[in-house]
């Protein structure tokens, strides 16, 4: 059985998150809005009004007959499913508090370019997105990222947020560096290297086969403009 995964088609997003958990796994997977009518296929399903447990947004994701929406409920799923995350209750839950923390992250990273409402154009709030742009990259990411680097450098078993393997959390850092590093280069420089564990953990990500083989792959939507991680020069002081 190949899982069916919804996500817009030309962004990255959310779904991303996903991708890099079903890739790790080699877990079959298609892309569905990514196909002809995939798009169709996906609005309905949530615009479905006789369905008794629709989903709100995308991602979700289609196993046989159960569809599971919010990319951390996807992946704690996918976690126990695939060996992405640990069998022990408080290892399991562990690691869905961080990939909620990780969410919490991009939700503000999000904010930056779109402070005020959603439903406006950036260019609509380009001086309260200053505002937010230098709160987040002066305090709040180091605040996230120190956290993850307080985890990392106490955990005694390597060099993974959670036990000796690698877990979906981990991917989720991976992706969450990526995109801020996309987004603040300039901030990204100087933050990083006051957080030398997330960095070494972002670089076991990267360096693992399935990984390398997908980022190099065409199912690697590049960054853009359109996506959660944006990068306006202006925003990255």
């Amino acid at each position: 059985m190949a899982y069916e995964l919804y996500y817009w088609p030309e962004i990255q997003g959310r779904g991303e998150f996903v991708r890099l958990a079903l890739e790790e796994a080699a877990a079959p997977y298609v892309d569905v809005a990514r196909m002809r009518g995939g798009v169709k296929r996906m609005t309905s399903m949530m615009d479905d009004r006789r369905a008794t447990r629709p989903p709100f947004a995308p991602p979700f994701l289609k196993a046989g007959k159960l569809v599971i929406a919010q990319t951390a409920n996807i992946l704690m799923f996918l976690g126990e499913r695939h060996r992405l995350a640990p069998r022990d209750d408080a290892g399991r839950l562990f690691t869905h508090q961080l990939q909620l923390t990780i969410a919490d992250v991009v939700a503000e990273v999000h904010d930056t370019h779109h402070p005020v409402a959603a439903s406006l154009y950036y260019e609509d709030q380009k001086a309260e997105a200053r505002r937010k742009a230098a709160d987040v990259t002066a305090h709040r990411l180091p605040k996230y990222l120190g956290y993850f680097e307080r985890v990392l450098a106490n955990n005694p078993r390597g060099t993974w947020l959670v036990g000796a393997r690698p877990t979906y959390a981990d991917l989720s850092l991976f992706q969450l560096m990526e995109g801020l590093r996309y987004a603040f280069p300039k901030a990204m420089k100087r933050i990083a290297r006051r957080h030398p564990h997330v960095m070494a953990a972002r670089d076991a990500v990267a360096a693992r086969p399935r990984i390398v083989a997908y980022l190099a792959s065409p199912r690697r939507i590049a960054f853009n403009e359109q996506g959660i991680f944006r990068h306006y020069a202006e925003l990255d002081k």
